[in-house]
């Protein structure tokens, strides 16, 4: 390995630690709050430099962007920050024999783990890519060969936001709108090309890094964007339209399947001349629900329909 990366990977590995390290023990939650999202983009550079850019996209998208607009929403909808007496030194001091112990354990851990052997099932999938109906391995795992688990990964998103649901309605972003004059006229510039990009990624899903949650969770992080900017769902997408448009991806995937097995004799057995368009229809089905469950969880509950009767 070269020089230069070596002393990369350090810096990134040192610079990783000191965001955990600060985002636990920040003195203020809007300090912390930074560092988680500076951790969760670290961390995608990470994924990049281990040859893993699906995950790296994921870890971008959901652990630094979704996750920290949540957050940052969250902390404007706190009171002000109450602080206790502070026990800073004892607290250090009685963490030391944690983080060796910690540090000891995962030295062993590692020296274990090298000496696995690791088979993994990389050829077999390389194998029968020929007959996946896509390019990319990932998304031939995802939406093929493993379908049946992502199709029930979408249904427990589902039920998250079928039970946040159930526990009331009308409780709308717009209440923790953040105080920034300039962010609407920004989320006008950028929320064109979160949509532009989420359909990038869609569409690259099929033959290189991207696919159905990259996408979902871009375009997640630019309707929260809108949503702290203070835009509202509009009146005629609240009621049936958002409820197809949370399920749709779950019920694209199970027609898929269901006429999978009528074609072809086996659930979600894919027949070869079609396979790669029906990969396309469920991959973009699941992409735009998983945007707008994962926009739904940040509601908080189910934007009421306004009943418009005689007065």
């Amino acid at each position: 390995m070269h020089p230069v990366e070596v002393t990369f990977d350090a810096l990134l590995l040192f610079s990783m630690v000191v965001l955990a390290w600060q985002g636990v023990h920040a003195r203020n939650m809007f300090r912390a709050v930074v560092s988680f999202m500076m951790f969760g983009l670290l961390t995608a550079v990470a994924w990049v430099r281990l040859e893993a850019p699906d995950i790296a996209l994921a870890e971008a998208s959901l652990g630094a962007g979704l996750t920290g607009a949540l957050l940052l929403a969250t902390l404007g909808r706190l009171g002000p920050e109450r602080r206790g007496p502070r026990r800073r030194r004892a607290m250090k001091l009685s963490m030391l024999p944690w983080l060796a112990l910690g540090l000891v354990g995962t030295t062993v851990l590692l020296a274990v783990t090298l000496s696995l052997p690791a088979p993994g099932l990389g050829e077999a999938v390389l194998a029968a890519m020929p007959a996946a109906g896509v390019d990319s391995p990932v998304t031939a795992v995802l939406l093929n060969f493993r379908a049946w688990d992502t199709l029930l990964e979408i249904g427990v998103m589902l039920l998250a936001v079928i039970a946040l649901w159930s526990l009331g309605q009308d409780v709308l972003a717009s209440t923790s709108r953040l105080p920034a004059p300039a962010l609407p006229a920004l989320v006008r510039v950028l929320f064109p090309l979160f949509v532009l990009s989420t359909f990038y990624l869609l569409w690259r899903g099929g033959h290189g890094p991207g696919g159905a949650f990259p996408a979902g969770a871009l375009l997640a992080a630019g309707l929260v964007l809108a949503l702290l900017a203070g835009a509202r769902v509009p009146e005629r997408m609240r009621g049936a339209p958002l409820r197809w448009a949370v399920g749709g991806g779950l019920f694209a995937f199970l027609i898929v399947a269901v006429g999978g097995m009528w074609a072809a004799g086996a659930f979600f057995a894919y027949p070869p001349q079609h396979a790669s368009i029906l990969i396309a229809i469920v991959e973009i089905a699941a992409g735009l629900s998983i945007g707008v469950m994962l926009t739904a969880l940040f509601l908080g509950g189910e934007p009421t329909e306004v009943r418009r009767g005689r007065t």
